[in-house]
C-alpha cells in the first residue's frame, strides 16, 4: 500500500477557513486568489475521499467530516511547529534587532514579541520603536535586523503580516464641514499617510489645509482628540473617542494599508533569519519577492 502524506499548507488553509467562515476573507488575509484556496481543498477533499464543505445559504460550512478534519488538523499542526521549535531553540541563541514604527505597537509588535518569545525562548530581543523612514535607513545601515514598515522596500527580502483599511479619524464630537478646506493632522517629514491622503483629497478635487503638522503618533492622537482636524490611519487607530469618517462626510475612499515584516541579508544560522522563516511558516504568511534592481 502506498504511503500517503497530509500537505500541512493544506490544513493550515483549512484552520484559517474554520476561524473566518468564508473562502473570500481566508483568500485575502493569505493573499491569495480564491480559486487557489478553493483548489486547495478540492485536493484535500481528493486525498481523504470525503467531502469537506457543505452550502449553507450563500457560504459553505464544515461538514462532519470536515470538523473530525479539522481537530486533527490542529493538533498535527501544534505537533508540528512544537518540534521544530524543540530542534531550534537548543541551536538558536542570540538577539534579534527589531523596528517597529509607532503604529504597530499596540497591534502587530505584541504577536510578533509573543511567538518569537515561545518558539526562541533563549534569543534576546531588542525592539527599537521609530518613524517608519527611520527604520528602514537603520535597517539599511544593517543596525537593525528586521522592521515592520506599510511602505514597500525592494531592496529587502519580506513577509505580508497584515492588511488593514485606512480611514479617516477624528474626535468622536468633532463636526466636519464639508464647505470648508480639509483640516489635516499631519506627521513632520516624509510619511506614506501624508501621501495617501494628498492624492486621494487631490483626485477627488477637494480642498485641503494643514491644520497641525507634529512630531510622532503620540501628538497625532493628542490633535485628534482635541479636535483640531482629521487624519488618515489604519483602522487600528480608531478608539472609542474618536470616529471614522467617509463617503457620508464626502470624503474619498483611501487604499488600504499592507503591512510588512522585512529581514536585511543574513546567514541561516542568524536568529533573525530563523525567527522569520519559523514566523512565515507558522503562520502561513505569502512571502514577497521583491524586483530585482536595475543595473
Amino acid at each position: 500500500m502506498a504511503v500517503r502524506h497530509l500537505d500541512m499548507q493544506q490544513l493550515r488553509t483549512l484552520a484559517s477557513l474554520a476561524k473566518t467562515g468564508s473562502f473570500s476573507v481566508t483568500a485575502e488575509q493569505l493573499y491569495k486568489t480564491q480559486s487557489a484556496i478553493t483548489h486547495q481543498m478540492h485536493r484535500l477533499e481528493a486525498a481523504l475521499g470525503v467531502p469537506l464543505f457543505e452550502k449553507q445559504g450563500r457560504n459553505r460550512a464544515l461538514t462532519e467530516d470536515g470538523r473530525k478534519l479539522l481537530q486533527y488538523a490542529s493538533k498535527m499542526l501544534a505537533l508540528n511547529d512544537e518540534v521544530f521549535r524543540v530542534f531550534q531553540e537548543r541551536q538558536v541563541q542570540g538577539v534579534i534587532r527589531l523596528g517597529s514604527p509607532h503604529d504597530t505597537v499596540e497591534t502587530l509588535l505584541p504577536s510578533i514579541l509573543r511567538y518569537a518569545n515561545q518558539a526562541l525562548p533563549q534569543v534576546r530581543i531588542d525592539v527599537c520603536i521609530d518613524r517608519a523612514p527611520k527604520l528602514v535607513e537603520l535597517l539599511k545601515a544593517g543596525e537593525i535586523d528586521m522592521v515592520i514598515s506599510a511602505r514597500f522596500c525592494q531592496d529587502f527580502e519580506g513577509l505580508v503580516l497584515k492588511r488593514s483599511p485606512a480611514v479617516w479619524l477624528c474626535a468622536a464630537d468633532y463636526v466636519h464641514r464639508p464647505d470648508e478646506p480639509v483640516p489635516l493632522i499631519l506627521a513632520d517629514g516624509s510619511s506614506i499617510y501624508r501621501e495617501m491622503a494628498v492624492a486621494a483629497l487631490e483626485q477627488a478635487h477637494i480642498r485641503w489645509n494643514v491644520s497641525r503638522v507634529v512630531p510622532d503618533l503620540v501628538s497625532i492622537k493628542a490633535a485628534i482628540r482635541a479636535g483640531m482636524g482629521i487624519t488618515p490611519r489604519s483602522i487600528e487607530l480608531l478608539a472609542p473617542d474618536m470616529r471614522a469618517l467617509g463617503e457620508a462626510e464626502h470624503l474619498p475612499a483611501l487604499p488600504d494599508i499592507t503591512f510588512h515584516l522585512w529581514i536585511r541579508p543574513l546567514p541561516d544560522e542568524a536568529p533573525a533569519r530563523q525567527a522569520y522563516d519559523m514566523l512565515r511558516d507558522a503562520w502561513n504568511l505569502p512571502e514577497i519577492v521583491p524586483p530585482v534592481a536595475a543595473a
